[in-house]
């Protein structure tokens, strides 16, 4: 019996001592946690839409942001709010007191505006549209003279036309190919296209040809550039030459 009581009260003390030394770790590494981790630098990679500055006032929103082990794991178990064109984000330590961020902006193939909202569309290169926003994103085609009804986000341009929109994805990703991003782009009667880039004008006529006007375009642009006046490629073929600048009076 006294054996039993004797073993009992040595296994008790060996709990007490276990405890004790795990609450002693815990306060330990509680304490390195509070007096190591703490944010004094945040290095912001891959967006071309926002500055290091407002990326990091974007995620350091609360009052335990201060804590660069906090917002580590806060990002790394729970997705951040919302912010206008940014896809999704990556968050790590680089050091105790340095966090990475990369930044996934949204891709974006062009814009649309909807006047009765006041507000522009803007879509992916399938056609949906990923953002709606009054603001103007440098660099993004405005799209212009298409029958569009109602948008909703998260869904495809309600373009009406069977091929329109297939027609002008296509001309969009082309452009971007060539690095030829206009200002805007026009879609006019009988299924024209004319590209914007500041005061000069490109006609390109109906969706025939695109790949190889496009590319066609991509040697005169460089000839052509700061220039005021309208290139004609709307007749333009891989078989004939009939390309023409005018200027204007």
């Amino acid at each position: 019996m006294g054996k039993h009581r004797k073993k009992r009260k040595k296994n008790w003390k060996i709990a007490v001592l276990v405890i004790l030394y795990l609450l002693l770790f815990l306060s330990v590494g509680a304490l390195i946690v509070v007096k190591l981790f703490t944010v004094e630098k945040v290095e912001v990679t891959g967006t071309k839409r926002y500055t290091g500055g407002e990326i990091e006032a974007w995620l350091l929103n609360d009052e335990y942001s201060w804590n660069s082990m906090y917002v580590y794991l806060k990002y790394k178990f729970s997705e951040p709010r919302e912010f206008p064109f940014v896809e999704s984000v990556d968050v790590s330590l680089k050091s105790p007191h340095t966090l990475e961020v990369n930044v996934h902006d949204k891709a974006l193939a062009g814009r649309v505006y909807v006047k009765a909202l006041g507000q522009n569309a803007y879509y992916d290169k399938d056609g949906v549209v990923v953002e709606m926003s009054s603001e103007v994103i440098k660099g993004v085609p405005n799209i212009s003279g298409l029958n569009v009804d109602q948008i909703v986000l998260h869904e495809k341009l309600p373009i009406k036309g069977k091929s329109v929109l297939k027609n002008l994805l296509s001309l969009t990703q082309m452009l971007k190919k060539y690095k030829l991003e206009p200002d805007s782009i026009k879609y006019g009667e009988e299924g024209s296209y004319t590209l914007k880039y500041g005061q000069l004008s490109v006609l390109l006529g109906q969706a025939e040809n695109f790949n190889q006007k496009i590319e066609r375009l991509s040697y005169i642009m460089p000839d052509l550039e700061g220039q005021e006046g309208t290139l004609h490629l709307e007749s333009w073929t891989e078989n004939t030459t009939d390309i023409t600048f005018e200027k204007p009076d």
